[in-house]
């Protein structure tokens, strides 16, 4: 999943028309199954929640109201009914245990409530590291605005790409970070916040969403009732930063840190050649990365005293993880 958007659009041209992913079970198809898996991790905090208007038309009409923010929450449901509806323009923040990271291929992925592979409903998906600066996914979308969706009209999967909702409910649209490597201000090892915004679709400029490319974005519209808008369902992980994954017992290595306790200097022993060092604190976050080195300094690395994580892999690509104390 390391192309750009240009050159997936390039690579599925077909007769001067880009065409993206089909339809969950249909060959060639990205999304995902809830019950994949893949799926390591979901978001288990709401860190804010913008409910949007049932019509964006109506400023002084009602927000849309189905559903509470704690639906968002968990694993994914694959239902009509157990989510929250965002609204015209509304926009809901969500966070992790373990913060998710770039790794090969999608990083997570976000389940709406489609009942059919063609009643879509988009939103766009936005990651942030430190919850100030969000970076949004790159999205196309390739539906002609010559005429405006209606609330209960179809549209092609085959037309869209990098939008929430691009599947139907029980099946996540995944979504790859490096489409975003080029971004600044944010650390694509560790995603900490997920933010998912219902894109409006409205063929009015003065109303509508545009994709990444200035594009208006057809989606059905108006849906001015309590559940209008993009229904999310779930946010699911499929790489991330939790330490204790694919961990084998530190013996199974013959692996030592010594002196633990330490005030400075760590070294590393293990029956094998090493490869990689890791050190994470207590939240999961990487501090320190290290290649082919036998020891560590935590005074050099400029990190408070503190209890860590040292993961540490070898040639062979086994893997251990042993707990210690700088002091």
């Amino acid at each position: 999943m390391k192309y750009s958007i240009g050159l997936v659009g390039l690579l599925l041209n077909v007769s001067g028309f880009c065409q993206f992913a089909p339809a969950a079970g249909e060959p060639g198809s990205t999304a995902i199954h809830m019950d994949s898996s893949a799926f390591i991790a979901w978001a288990n905090e709401v860190v804010e929640f913008d409910r949007g208007l049932m019509d964006i038309t109506n400023p002084e009409g009602p927000l849309a109201s189905f559903g509470d923010e704690s639906a968002a929450l968990g694993m994914a449901e694959g239902s009509s009914t157990e989510v929250v509806s965002l609204g015209d323009k509304g926009s809901i923040t969500v966070t992790f245990e373990h913060s998710i990271r770039n790794d090969e291929g999608f990083d997570f992925a976000v389940f709406e409530n489609g009942f059919s592979d063609d009643y879509l409903e988009f939103a766009h998906v936005e990651v942030s590291t430190d919850g100030e600066r969000f970076v949004r996914l790159p999205s196309v979308s390739n539906i002609s605005t010559e005429e405006q969706t209606g609330g209960f009209s179809n549209s092609d999967p085959t037309e869209v790409y990098n939008l929430a909702g691009k599947y139907r409910q029980g099946y996540g649209t995944p979504f790859d970070l490096e489409d975003i490597a080029d971004s600044t201000g944010i650390d694509l090892e560790n995603i900490v916040y997920v933010r998912i915004i219902d894109v409006v679709g409205s063929i009015d400029p003065e109303y509508g969403t545009m994709d990444s490319e200035g594009n208006l974005i057809n989606d059905p519209f108006k849906t001015d009732f309590e559940s209008g808008g993009f229904d999310l369902d779930a946010v699911g992980v499929i790489h991330n930063n939790d330490p204790t994954i694919g961990i084998q017992d530190p013996e199974s290595l013959a692996l030592s840190l010594y002196p633990n306790p330490t005030n400075d200097i760590v070294n590393v022993r293990s029956n094998n050649e090493l490869y990689q060092i890791i050190v994470l604190d207590l939240q999961g976050r990487k501090v320190a990365e290290l290649y082919n080195n036998a020891s560590i300094s935590f005074a050099a690395l400029g990190v408070d005293k503190g209890i860590y994580t040292v993961l540490i892999k070898d040639v062979d690509n086994n893997t251990a993880l042993q707990r210690l104390v700088y002091n």
